[in-house]
């Protein structure tokens, strides 16, 4: 399968539902809850989805599709992982750092993927050729250390402190103190995006779905950043810049092995 034909499809399939979410955004839509209050979904987030998934079976029939609000559909080496709105609670309420994520994997290897902020019209996307935002080539280069660095992290969430409460706050309060700055920005797609851009030293996360993190992980890899951690599989990440220390950060104590 061709990587860049896949990159074209998911390409289209983000920017189809560029104008809904632009026209959708500080509306305050309606909000209703998936797995509990912190897990919000609006009607934005299912259309979108909808309009992804007609895209990508219009060009190719044969996929499957592995989508956070429809589920898994088809069946094939070809896999798509579709977040429609990566932010949803960003996006609901106002805020801008939400993004559409796409990416295409053909037997288990990420050959396309695509994040796209549709307020700021940033498209970041990636082949087996590279990685682009805009069209212009990126690198993932920044802070050697965690003094000079911004985390960016949700870290920890609320299940974070349902396991354990007591190890995750003191945890965060190492992060506080060993890093410039630590932000929780909200979406994950697009915080890899920013690692691969260079506009963030290092992002981690827990417990991500593939469709969180599929395409920033391919990002970070072909801008020559570092994505530790399996993009298909539910489970841990961490990412970082070239060049960074990670066996002189704290963030090592996290690193998926």
């Amino acid at each position: 399968m061709d990587a860049t034909h896949l990159l074209d499809i998911a390409t289209e399939a983000a920017r189809a539902v560029g104008p809904r979410l632009r026209k959708a955004f500080r509306s305050r839509p309606d909000v209703a809850t998936k797995l509990d209050f912190h897990d919000p979904v609006t009607e934005h987030d299912h259309a979108a989805e909808e309009t992804i998934r007609a895209v990508i079976t219009s060009r190719l029939p044969e996929s499957a599709i592995v989508g956070e609000e429809g589920g898994s559909t088809g069946s094939g080496d070809l896999v798509w992982y579709v977040d429609p709105i990566d932010g949803t609670a960003n996006f609901a309420t106002g805020l801008p750092f939400f993004c559409v994520s796409i990416a295409a994997a053909v037997s288990g290897e990420l050959m396309a993927g695509v994040v796209y902020d549709p307020v700021r019209e940033d498209e970041f996307s990636a082949s087996t050729e590279g990685a682009w935002c805009n069209g212009a080539p990126l690198r993932s280069v920044g802070a050697a250390g965690d003094r000079e660095a911004m985390l960016l992290t949700s870290y920890p969430t609320a299940l974070d402190m349902e396991v354990d409460e007591e190890a995750a706050l003191r945890r965060y309060g190492r992060f506080l103190k060993s890093f410039s700055a630590v932000r929780r920005p909200g979406s994950a797609a697009l915080k890899l995006a920013h690692v691969a851009a260079g506009w963030s030293d290092a992002a981690y996360g827990t417990q991500a779905n593939p469709w969180d993190v599929a395409a920033g992980a391919l990002l970070v890899r072909r801008a020559g950043g570092v994505y530790l951690g399996d993009p298909l599989a539910k489970g841990d990440y961490l990412a970082h810049v070239g060049g960074f220390d990670l066996n002189g950060s704290v963030l090592a104590e996290v690193a998926p092995r």
